[in-house]
């Protein structure tokens, strides 16, 4: 770390993710509020800034940040909606991560969230195609199971990836779903299962993929000085690092396939600025919107060497007692995916998980740990590394 305002998470919150026909986005929104205040145990008056990260095309509202900071009563602070797609929970943490770092605020709540399931399934898939090149790629009938398989075809042409590797992904998510009472999907999985569901784009199967499902998360993040005069009890963790990067939305222009260079970028600066290594890592949540994305996060993330990826699988070093504990609350895969909520979620499990308080999935002893989050085919790509005080 530089001599730079240093950022702490003194709250964190996180509703149940699913089909929430119980509650609105800002209702959701509330929730995840709420219980970041009730965890640091302060009042909303202590806030002075707010970043809302979310997707306003699923939804009806436009200008989504202001009715959200509406019902949620923030005014007078000012507040920003990040919109990055499937990353738009990570640039949310970063608006607030600079805001704090800069010192022009002292508590930025950071909320992510979002509500999918109003839409049908084709409707979302167009929507999410559309996050890739319109006049190039989208029109003729991409959708991001589409993108993904081109990253799944070439990784397994480039270095023998195999389905049966992909699959083990799948299964150790949902197995540690299980236990998450905040997950969307709860039942474990088999090898066999994955590879016998429906094939989505050659070579995903339907259990490659994750669901669209609706969810928020907020994270409470303070100046150094404040959080300790707020929360001077509570066990603190430190956002050290915030990388952040981009790519080509195309994969005309992509190149390389078997990688996302921008989670290279994003998280060499992420390792740099908290002054660690990939080895230095001790737990993990990557996006794994799809089980490819989770495998060529470790290889991008330096877990494992460039084509190492199924395997580190084999290995079972992304399990609960591997090498990296990596999506051990179920990730996207099991927890499902609000695009807006999803990086809030991640740094929520990760800040949890550095207190100690996981319960049966939870890693031994953690104290640094990292989140990556992804948008588009890597567009948008944010990884935090955090760290509990010593």
């Amino acid at each position: 770390m530089d001599e730079m305002t240093r950022v702490a998470i003194i709250g964190a919150g996180h509703t149940r993710f699913g089909r929430r026909t119980d509650a609105s986005v800002q209702e959701l929104a509330f929730d995840a509020l709420r219980e970041a205040l009730h965890d640091a145990a302060i009042e909303s008056s202590a806030i002075d800034g707010v970043a809302i990260g979310s997707v306003p095309e699923y939804h009806q509202q436009r200008s989504l940040s202001g009715a959200v900071a509406t019902y949620l009563n923030l005014a007078p602070c000012p507040v920003w909606l990040t919109e990055a797609a499937c990353g738009s929970g990570g640039a949310a943490i970063r608006v607030g991560w600079l805001a704090v770092r800069s010192g022009v605020h002292k508590v930025v709540a950071v909320i992510g969230c979002q509500k999918m399931t109003d839409l049908g399934t084709a409707e979302i898939q167009a929507l999410m195609g559309r996050v890739g090149d319109v006049q190039w790629e989208s029109r003729f009938g991409t959708t991001f199971p589409a993108y993904y398989a081109l990253f799944a075809r070439r990784h397994m042409h480039e270095f023998g990836t195999t389905p049966e590797q992909l699959a083990a992904i799948a299964v150790k998510n949902h197995g540690y779903g299980v236990g998450n009472p905040l997950a969307m999907f709860r039942k474990p999985i088999t090898i066999d299962k994955v590879l016998s569901s429906p094939m989505v784009a050659s070579p995903l199967h339907l259990f490659d993929c994750c669901a669209n499902a609706d969810g928020a998360a907020c994270l409470l993040l303070a100046e150094e000085r404040t959080a300790r005069a707020l929360c001077p009890a509570k066990p603190r963790v430190f956002l050290d690092g915030c990388g952040a990067a981009s790519a080509s939305m195309s994969v005309l222009t992509a190149g390389d396939l078997t990688g996302v260079p921008s989670t290279r970028e994003a998280a060499r600066q992420a390792y740099e600025q908290a002054g660690c290594t990939p080895r230095d890592i001790q737990v993990a949540q990557l996006h794994d919107g799809f089980t490819i994305t989770e495998l060529m996060a470790y290889e991008d993330l330096g877990f494992c060497g460039r084509g190492e990826g199924g395997a580190f699988v084999d290995g079972r070093g992304p399990w609960l007692h591997g090498v990296v504990p990596v999506n051990v609350d179920g990730g996207i895969k099991a927890r499902g995916h609000p695009i807006g909520a999803t990086g809030v979620s991640m740094a929520v499990e990760i800040v949890r998980q550095l207190r100690g308080d996981c319960g049966d999935h939870q890693v031994p002893g953690a104290s640094l740990g990292l989140m990556q989050n992804v948008g588009g085919v890597g567009q948008y790509v944010f990884v935090n590394v955090m760290r509990r005080e010593a």
